[in-house]
């Protein structure tokens, strides 16, 4: 199969398993925001941080380092395997005497148990992590899809029976280790592979060496994700909390699945072209015209339905939401370009440049976050709207001298589809404003309404405007 083939095959079994794992459980998940309460989501949100660390340190950048890497041996799967598995023990016992510290923190006694038990997914995760490095390595995202859509659907029902009778927060714990556990139960069952007992000190080296790099990144990536729940959890209320972590999952709905979507096919396709920088280029330019080209409309659309689709999906207990909802939607327009060009950086083996990037860009951003803490969680808010392009300079800076692709013809790329889709979304939003809020169409009518009139303003003006991402889409995709 011809690298272009099994690109396209790539993405599009990605597409399938992501889209369909991410619409269960945003299912589920209105279900249970129309039976849980905000502040019981928001008790979730707190524990975020330390199980998102906790995963991240776990791992320590071993599995990234098993995609890039060629020539690997039984040793190599094997040695990463038994790390990850005791690095989740450790976690483990760490976070499980850290807990009542935790609580204290928040104020909120009852995350100790919570998090004691959350925590258990370190050691259930570890299990399959390497099975799941080896299929991403081999682009075999038809298996994974099989994998991961039945343990979000067990999962996700067991969620939404026990908020039924009554389980209030416990109800999302369970539903999220059910998850795991059938997630790992399927990895063993069709990865094909299971380890040696073995342990080679000098395959460890070799990604740690690695990986150890992309741990850092991660773990100052996660604080930094991470923050807005940290200062609004401790110096707000856990109810605006709840608010704030359905608005930011709503809003990443698409932009996480298009991020994970190429970040998972781009890289082990990158890293088989990475010695053809000529190539390298090509594809990156023409991937991150496409990425911005679909993504940036969608989260403007979502913006600016914002107040009748929360109302529509999660009734009007959940309105507050929607301001911060809407500022999050903005944020999220480059969002997915973030991972995607520093995976140039990672086929290079450049993970030392990447914790520099990293190290700088959260200096850059911490230093705003405290400046407008005395301004409430909007201040918070559009900082994050603000760090997200800094963010895409800076990254696009540096992958661009890899490829000599400087950042002005990065910048000269996307514009054209960035201008198009704030016009058209305020045109669109006017549109709504004007006449169909008045008229009080049902918050479906609305919805619908609005999306033919944006995506047909949209489609229809980037084909008479000719622009690059749709003759590329037409060629690639369609064939025509």
């Amino acid at each position: 199969m011809s690298l272009i083939k099994k690109t396209l095959s790539g993405f599009l079994w990605t597409f399938i398993q992501q889209f369909s794992i991410q619409l269960i459980n945003f299912g589920v998940t209105v279900i249970l925001a129309r039976i849980l309460l905000p502040e019981e989501f928001g008790l979730i949100a707190m524990l975020t941080v330390f199980i998102s660390i906790g995963n991240n340190l776990m791992d320590s950048g071993l599995a990234s380092s098993l995609i890039r890497s060629a020539d690997l041996t039984e040793k190599d799967y094997s040695t990463v395997f038994f790390f990850n598995l005791a690095g989740s023990v450790v976690m483990y016992v760490l976070i499980y005497f850290l807990a009542p510290f935790i609580a204290t923190f928040y104020n909120q006694d009852i995350l100790a148990l919570i998090l004691r038990v959350y925590a258990i997914g370190f050691i259930i995760n570890a299990f399959y992590s390497v099975q799941n490095a080896r299929l991403t390595k081999e682009m075999n995202f038809k298996i994974q899809m099989t994998i991961q859509i039945p343990a979000v659907l067990i999962g996700g029902l067991l969620g939404v029976v026990l908020a039924m009778k009554g389980y209030g927060v416990w109800s999302l714990v369970w539903m999220n280790l059910f998850q795991s556990f059938i997630s790992t139960v399927m990895h063993w069952i069709y990865s094909g592979w299971i380890p040696s007992f073995v342990f080679d000190k000098k395959s460890f080296r070799r990604h740690f060496n690695f990986g150890y790099k992309m741990t850092l990144t991660g773990l100052i990536d996660t604080l930094y994700r991470n923050i807005y729940v940290l200062i609004i959890g401790k110096y707000y209320s856990v109810l605006q909390l709840g608010f704030y972590s359905r608005a930011e999952s709503v809003s990443q709905l698409p932009t996480s699945n298009i991020a994970a979507i190429i970040n998972k096919v781009t890289y082990p396709m990158f890293a088989s072209i990475n010695h053809n920088d000529t190539k390298l280029k090509w594809v990156y330019k023409t991937l991150m015209q496409q990425v911005l080209f679909w993504n940036a409309p969608i989260l403007i659309f979502l913006a600016v339905i914002g107040e009748p689709l929360f109302t529509f999906l999660f009734t009007v207990k959940w309105l507050p939401a929607v301001p911060y909802f809407q500022i999050l939607c903005l944020a999220g327009v480059m969002y997915p370009l973030h991972s995607y060009n520093l995976n140039i950086l990672k086929v290079k083996g450049r993970s030392d440049l990447i914790l520099k990037l990293e190290i700088i860009k959260k200096i850059i951003s911490v230093i705003g976050i405290l400046c407008v803490i005395p301004f409430g969680i909007y201040g918070l808010l559009y900082v994050q709207l603000l760090f997200s392009f800094i963010s895409f300079y800076i990254n696009s800076i540096y992958s661009g001298k890899l490829l000599d692709y400087p950042i002005s013809e990065q910048i000269a790329d996307i514009m054209p589809t960035i201008i198009i889709s704030l016009v058209i979304g305020l045109i669109c939003y006017l549109f709504d404003q004007m006449f169909l809020k008045p008229i009080a169409f049902f918050d479906i009518t609305r919805i619908i309404i609005d999306g033919l009139f944006f995506f047909l303003l949209y489609i229809g003006s980037s084909t008479l405007l000719k622009l690059t991402p749709i003759h590329d889409f037409k060629h690639l995709i369609l064939k025509r």
